[in-house]
């Protein structure tokens, strides 16, 4: 879908400055943040593509004026809610009562066994596949030429805008993967096949991207190619 989060190639937002040094979480409730939504994606509750989905309609607003564990978690509880995991009003009560007294709300210590914490341990160290194996061959083969589906879609898509109707040569072919753009709103996976394609920087960005990369590589399923 078209929207603030797809910031790839826009203006107007200033450098990125990478933070020397930069830990892994800057404050203690975005490790509860990762904690929890892993936890939720990996007992079913919704799969990858639903979280992306939800983080894409995060209001404008509030996507640009918040932080990265800030839209994980606004993600997470429109999800919920829309699944019937959670209602907005009861959350809305219990986030006025830990604000009024957050003492009286800590978290339980932990300790005893936990069976699920291996499993994630082992899914986020190697993580979760999402090869498929399909009947159909891939229709483009490394070195074949391409062009990118000028696709608009208002559901979720894994195609940058900034490489929509654009030009390429498949440099790479992975099998068939999970497709995202099924996967999110219904959970049929759909699998198709997934490539690597090389785009000339010129022709992503123009004559006047100079500090652009000579050449972009994104992995595109096949549902957003044509033949050249």
């Amino acid at each position: 879908m078209n929207g603030v989060h797809d910031m790839g190639g826009l203006h107007g937002f200033g450098p990125i400055r990478p933070e020397t040094g930069e830990p892994v979480f800057h404050q203690a409730w975005e490790q509860d943040v990762f904690a929890s939504v892993i936890a939720l994606m990996a007992q079913g509750v919704y799969n990858l593509d639903e979280f992306r989905h939800a983080v894409e309609r995060i209001g404008a607003a509030h996507y640009l004026d918040s932080s990265y564990y800030d839209h994980w978690l606004s993600a997470a509880e429109l999800v919920l809610c829309e699944k019937g995991v959670i209602d907005q009003t009861e959350l809305d009560r219990r986030i006025a009562e830990i604000k009024a007294d957050p003492d009286a709300h800590a978290r339980p210590p932990a300790g005893g066994e936990d069976p699920l914490a291996e499993a994630l341990t082992q899914g986020l160290q190697a993580g979760l596949p999402a090869h498929r194996e399909v009947a159909a061959g891939p229709r483009f083969a490394v070195g074949d030429r391409v062009v990118t589906n000028n696709l608009q879609p208002a559901g979720h898509i894994r195609l940058p805008a900034y490489v929509r109707d654009k030009p390429g040569v498949v440099v790479m072919t992975h099998g068939a993967h999970v497709l995202p753009d099924t996967h999110a709103h219904d959970g049929d996976e759909s699998p198709a096949h997934l490539y690597t394609v090389r785009f000339d920087g010129e022709r992503v960005w123009g004559e006047a991207g100079a500090d652009r990369p000579a050449a972009n590589h994104v992995d595109l399923w096949e549902p957003y190619l044509s033949p050249a």
